[in-house]
């Protein structure tokens, strides 16, 4: 009989389709950030801003995941581990952040935030897509999943925040979505560094009964 624990441990043999999907993933990751940045700083809006940081550190998670990827499973939960700290990093500052905008004045373009929300909603969307099929996989392909599911939620929710600009001619509405993906970033943080840390932990060893029978007979 195979032991599970040894098996699971084993280096996977890397998936060409999945490495594909995350270099394609980088790219698309990488040329966002560079757009949304830009257009996050011009048109004042503190969620398009924490978007755009969202792509930068997804782009660093991608990049770990390619390096890691056909190691032990041991290696894998470690880079996990990592992109989880970094995840739950990124919604802290956030969080804080969004906190000190708050105290300032100034309300952000609401049609550069609803274009550019579309354009990053089709491409986080388009991502999410292509790794749906590996969302129940080990730490490090769950954490690639959440961070793609993320994108996509807090893509929608700053087009909220752009029809809420509208409405009420103020900025609550940009500031209350980046609280929002703040909340995602930590919550799927704590998730993935929950997961990596339970793969790290030593599996009980289960003893025989012919091993049990034998420590009994020599006692």
């Amino acid at each position: 009989m195979v032991c599970n624990s040894c098996q699971s441990d084993a280096p996977p043999t890397p998936d060409p389709r999945w490495r594909r999907m995350l270099w394609i993933a980088l790219a698309i990751n990488l040329a966002m950030f560079a757009g949304e940045i830009v257009a996050g700083i011009a048109s004042g809006s503190r969620s398009l801003q924490a978007d755009a940081l969202d792509f930068l550190g997804d782009s660093a998670n991608y990049a770990i995941s390619l390096g890691v990827a056909g190691m032990a499973l041991g290696w894998r939960s470690r880079a996990a581990l990592l992109k989880g700290g970094t995840i739950l990093a990124f919604g802290l500052y956030v969080l804080i952040t969004t906190v000190l905008a708050a105290l300032g004045r100034g309300v952000p373009q609401a049609e550069t935030m609803g274009i550019v929300g579309v354009i990053a909603l089709i491409a986080n969307g388009s991502v999410a897509l292509m790794l749906y099929r590996y969302r129940s996989g080990d730490a490090n392909m769950r954490s690639v999943w959440i961070c793609s599911r993320n994108d996509a939620i807090g893509n929608l929710a700053v087009l909220l925040a752009a029809a809420g600009v509208v409405g009420t001619g103020t900025a609550w509405p940009d500031l209350a979505v980046a609280l929002i993906m703040a909340a995602l970033g930590i919550w799927g943080g704590l998730q993935i560094i929950r997961q990596a840390r339970a793969e790290l932990s030593p599996k009980p060893s289960v003893e025989s009964p012919a091993q049990h029978s034998l420590a009994s007979t020599s006692l």
